[in-house]
C-alpha cells in the first residue's frame, strides 16, 4: 500500500446536509462540530461563510476544547460575469480569508456559479461565451495572485455540476487557461465522476496543480437516471447521488495510492452532498466514512471513531 502519511483526513459541513449559512432544515453548528469530532475526525471545513462562528476567538474556542481544526473554506463566485463579480469575489474572499489566516488555515475553495436552482430549473445559459470563460480564468488567476500577495491564502478551484466546469475537458480546458503558478485545482472526486471523468488521469496529466481534494463517490445508477430524466444536481442529491464509500464510484483506493504518490502535503476532506436530509442521519455515515477511509490508510482517524 501506498505512504499515505501526507494526506489529512477532515470532513465538510456539507456532509451533514449544510448548504446554507442559517436554514432550520440543517444540523446546527455545535451540533455539526459535536458529531465531526465523535466521528472520529481532527480537520474541518469552514462551510458557508455565518454558519460557524464568525468571531475568530470563540470560533478558536469552540474547535479547540473538541479537539478540532480548521482547513479551509469556501466561497462561491460567478467570475464569468465580468469585472463586477470579480470585484464581489475579491471582498468575499478577504473576509473569508481573515478568518482563516487567524485559524491557522490557508486553504480558500472558490466554487463556481451553477447554473441551477434547488428544483432542478436552470436560472442562466449551460454554455459560456468565449467572452465568458475569458472573464473566469483571467478573473481567477487575478483572484488567487490577489488572496496570494494580500494573505498567503491558497485559492482551489472547485470543478461543481451543473457549472461551466464540471466536466473532465473542461476542468482541463481552465487548467491550461488558468495561471499554473496560482491557481490550482480542488479536486472533487465525485463531481469528476458525476460526469464521468477519471480523476487519476487528471491527477497524473496535472500532478502540480492538485492543492486541495474533496473525497466523495456518487453512485452510477442514479448518475443514469439524473441523466434520462434530464435533472438538475439538487433533485439528484435528493435523490441520494452522492453515496458513503465504498458504495459508489471512484474506487478510493486507488485513487489514494495516486494522490500518495504526488508526496505533497494534501487534505482530503470528506464531503457527502446530503442536503436535505434528517439531523440523525450524518453522524452514523460519518462514522462508517472515517472508519473505511482509516482502514484505507488515511489518518488522523480517533479512537473515538
Amino acid at each position: 500500500m501506498t505512504d499515505l502519511s501526507r494526506l489529512r483526513l477532515g470532513t465538510a459541513p456539507d456532509s451533514w446536509g449544510v448548504w446554507f449559512p442559517d436554514d432550520p432544515n440543517q444540523v446546527p453548528w455545535d451540533r455539526f462540530l459535536d458529531e465531526a469530532a465523535e466521528a472520529g475526525y481532527s480537520w474541518i471545513e469552514l462551510g458557508p461563510y455565518g454558519y460557524l462562528p464568525t468571531d475568530p476567538e470563540r470560533l478558536r474556542d469552540e474547535l479547540g476544547r473538541r479537539g478540532l481544526r480548521l482547513s479551509g473554506g469556501a466561497v462561491f463566485a460567478g467570475l464569468h460575469r465580468g469585472a463586477d463579480a470579480l470585484a464581489r469575489a475579491v471582498e468575499d474572499c478577504r473576509q473569508e480569508a481573515r478568518l482563516l489566516t487567524a485559524l491557522g488555515a490557508r486553504h480558500l475553495v472558490l466554487l463556481p456559479e451553477i447554473y441551477s436552482e434547488l428544483d432542478g430549473s436552470l436560472n442562466q445559459p449551460v454554455d459560456l461565451s468565449p467572452d465568458q470563460w475569458r472573464d473566469l480564468t483571467t478573473g481567477m488567476s487575478t483572484l488567487a495572485r490577489t488572496l496570494h500577495d494580500e494573505s498567503d491564502v491558497e485559492l482551489v478551484f472547485h470543478p461543481h455540476a451543473d457549472s461551466h466546469v464540471g466536466t473532465q475537458p473542461q476542468v482541463e480546458r481552465f487548467l491550461a487557461d488558468t495561471d499554473p503558478d496560482h491557481v490550482q485545482l480542488c479536486l472533487d472526486t465525485g463531481h469528476i465522476s458525476y460526469y464521468d471523468g477519471d480523476n487519476i488521469a487528471i491527477i497524473r496529466t496535472f500532478p502540480e496543480r492538485i492543492g486541495y481534494v474533496h473525497l466523495k463517490q456518487v453512485d452510477p445508477a442514479v448518475v443514469q437516471r439524473v441523466r434520462e430524466q434530464q435533472l438538475g444536481f439538487a433533485p439528484a442529491v435528493r435523490l441520494g447521488v452522492m453515496v458513503e464509500p465504498p458504495n459508489g464510484v471512484p474506487e478510493m483506493q486507488p485513487l489514494l495510492d495516486v494522490l500518495g504518490g504526488l508526496d505533497v502535503d494534501l487534505f482530503a476532506i470528506v464531503e457527502q452532498d446530503l442536503y436535505p436530509c434528517d439531523k440523525d442521519v450524518p453522524l452514523p455515515i460519518a462514522t462508517r466514512t472515517a472508519q473505511y477511509l482509516g482502514s484505507c490508510g488515511l489518518r488522523p482517524v480517533s479512537r473515538r471513531a
